[in-house]
């Protein structure tokens, strides 16, 4: 079994730190944006709230998921909201697989800059079995996608 990593991603988003924290925190947003292409997002529950409890499933058309067939399920808290700059989370795959277990810590960070907001995500403590090159491809997605829901909103 692999060290813990570090992934991480980022993007200029054409929207204020506000509207992009907020993006995070809306079930009915999360379910338009996070997901990856051919993949679909279920929010099943989410207590936007420091320690609140969220609940996740994921579809994928193809991809072998973690939990299931082709789903991920992903259980985790919030740790730390800072309105406008940090939604910080744990959360764990409900899996059998030993490459694929342990409470993964994400970071949503918002930074001001001309013309928008500098959006980075940070992903620590990143299973074994989830490669660098498939997620911060999967993390590049999702902030593309998020540019296009809060751009067009």
């Amino acid at each position: 079994m692999g060290e813990p990593q570090t992934h991480r991603a980022s993007r200029k988003i054409a929207a204020s730190p506000e509207v992009l924290y907020q993006a995070l925190l809306d079930p009915e947003a999360l379910e338009s944006w996070l997901a990856p292409p051919g993949a679909r997002l279920r929010v099943e529950k989410l207590d936007a709230q420091p320690g609140g409890a969220f609940r996740f499933v994921l579809t994928f058309d193809t991809y072998k998921g973690k939990s299931g067939a082709n789903t991920d399920v992903i259980t985790g808290h919030f740790i730390t909201l800072t309105p406008g700059e940090l939604v910080l989370s744990e959360g764990d795959f409900t899996t059998d697989d030993p490459d694929f277990e342990g409470a993964m810590r994400t970071g949503w960070h918002f930074q001001p800059v001309p013309g928008g907001t500098r959006v980075q995500v940070v992903a620590e403590n990143v299973p074994p079995g989830i490669s660098a090159e498939d997620h911060e491809a999967g993390l590049s997605a999702s902030l593309a996608n998020l540019a296009r829901f809060v751009e067009q909103t």
